[in-house]
């Protein structure tokens, strides 16, 4: 099954490859999660449920056009917590429960900028040849004891017949929402699709579901991981 095709984004207004993603998906009934969307948004669900996403990653050469990278500045871990919703237009998208990001200026620049909920964290990313340690302590703006770890075993590239509706509802979003002044406000995000790969949970210690307003999950996670994409992000729209 083809993933949806992405939008195209002609006036970037950043350019981001997100890198060594790991997918860790729980099912939630859709009443929890409607209580921390806004009413202007609809919870997607697939299956009769609603799902919510961890998504610890590399962000890398993020940078705004006409301007270069900086070694330091533009790489950085991120790990999200998200959820599936769509606008009244009929648009599919992301709604971000919180962002922790690994460092004091993407953090700033991603709330003041953004209207983002993200946060300031200690964070690492440890990769081998079939191997991922994510790492992630909350500083700011707290509260203090927020923390995702995750060791995953990466594995081969999906096929074609293992990439499945679910697998693209989960994974194929090119479209992000956020509140701005009270207003709905969408970005389109331009990339090719997801290269997945098999994924095996090997430990995972994180409270930052709960953190969000979520019951800890009383499941194990469905696994998705992704060597990453370059990405064209938009400018916002109402």
């Amino acid at each position: 099954m083809k993933a949806p095709a992405p939008p195209r984004v002609a006036w970037p207004v950043m350019y981001h490859r997100w890198s060594q993603m790991t997918f860790l998906h729980w099912r939630y009934p859709a009443e929890v999660v409607r209580a921390l969307v806004p009413d202007s948004l609809t919870v997607e669900t697939f299956d009769g449920t609603a799902w919510v996403g961890l998504t610890p990653f590399l962000m890398d050469d993020a940078r705004m056009p006409g301007i270069p990278a900086l070694p330091w500045l533009s790489s950085f871990p991120e790990t999200n917590c998200r959820t599936y919703v769509r606008d009244s237009r009929g648009r599919s998208g992301i709604w971000f429960l919180s962002l922790d990001a690994g460092r004091l200026a993407a953090a700033v620049g991603g709330r003041a900028g953004y209207w983002l909920p993200y946060f300031w964290s200690d964070m690492s990313v440890r990769t081998g040849s079939d191997s991922r340690q994510y790492r992630c302590r909350r500083r700011w703006p707290g509260p203090e004891g927020v923390r995702c770890d995750v060791d995953v075993a990466v594995g081969t590239t999906l096929a074609e017949d293992e990439r499945d509706e679910l697998a693209h509802f989960l994974t194929a979003r090119y479209c992000l929402f956020t509140m701005v002044a009270g207003r709905l406000a969408a970005a389109e995000t331009e990339h090719p699709a997801w290269p997945l790969q098999h994924a095996r949970l090997i430990t995972l210690d994180q409270n930052v579901l709960q953190a969000a307003g979520l019951p800890a999950p009383d499941s194990a996670p469905i696994l998705h991981a992704s060597p990453g994409v370059a990405v064209r992000v938009g400018m916002w729209s109402w």
